[in-house]
């Protein structure tokens, strides 16, 4: 059976197309080099600490140059640290 001979079915072809989209779509997660130091930098930030402090921190201790709003933008992104929590 050829290609022609098939019926085409309009339903059929909208969820393939659909489904296609949708997995183009998806978000692919980059790990962060923060990820190593989360637990620190989130119990430093519940401590006090401000961005800059833990940017330094990053710097001095464990020689990871990050700027410190990258820092802020990594922490608003943990559940550990919700609006709700600060």
């Amino acid at each position: 059976m050829s290609k022609r001979d098939e019926t085409f079915d309009p339903h059929a072809e909208v969820e393939r197309i659909r489904t296609r989209r949708a997995e183009a779509r998806r978000k692919l997660y980059r790990k962060s080099r923060l990820d190593k130091y989360r637990a620190e930098l989130v119990a430093m930030k519940q401590a006090g600490a401000s961005c800059a402090d833990l940017a330094e921190w990053l710097r001095v201790s464990h020689r990871c140059k990050v700027n410190r709003s990258s820092v802020d933008r990594y922490l608003k992104k943990l559940p550990e640290l919700s609006e709700a929590d600060r």
